[in-house]
């Protein structure tokens, strides 16, 4: 149990991290069946120098991250980290629409989705992600929308 609990430690640190920054959208979760997918998006340029080249991410003031995590839910623990298929779609206020590619990383027993994205200055962004944890017999949809700024 002390070995899951870590990992969930080092996840939400992970998210943490990934999510500091003046600008960035607080994380956000959904739970359905024996699941939790945490998600949030931000721009890439808040994050240090030293994240960045770690995880091979473009720092620029405009593109963002959108960071998916899914747990499965356990009593007494935050949950473990487990693989998921995640895939997705955005789209702008003009409706054109994009595919999002997430790769998956791993660290340690942690396991999140990034996926790096392109904005325009005060473009506002529409996301639909499908999310199907392994071994689950349903998918779950992630919607969700972000205005972002290039300043």
């Amino acid at each position: 149990m002390y070995k899951s609990i870590n990992s969930i430690s080092k996840l939400l640190m992970l998210l943490a991290l990934l999510g500091t920054g003046s600008t960035v959208l607080a994380e956000n979760s959904v739970e359905f069946n024996d699941y939790v997918v945490h998600y949030n998006a931000f721009r890439s340029d808040t994050l240090s120098p030293e994240i960045a080249k770690t995880y091979n991410i473009t720092r620029r003031n405009n593109r963002a991250i959108v960071n998916i995590a899914v747990l499965k839910k356990q009593e007494g623990t935050t949950g473990t980290a487990i693989p998921a298929d995640v895939n997705g779609k955005l789209s702008n206020l003009t409706g054109q629409l994009k595919d999002v590619e997430f790769r998956q990383i791993k660290e340690g027993d942690a396991i999140y989705y990034l996926a790096e994205v392109q904005f325009t200055e005060g473009e506002y962004l529409k996301f639909d992600i499908d999310v199907t944890p392994e071994g689950a017999t349903r998918s779950t949809k992630l919607k969700f929308d972000k205005r972002f700024s290039t300043q």
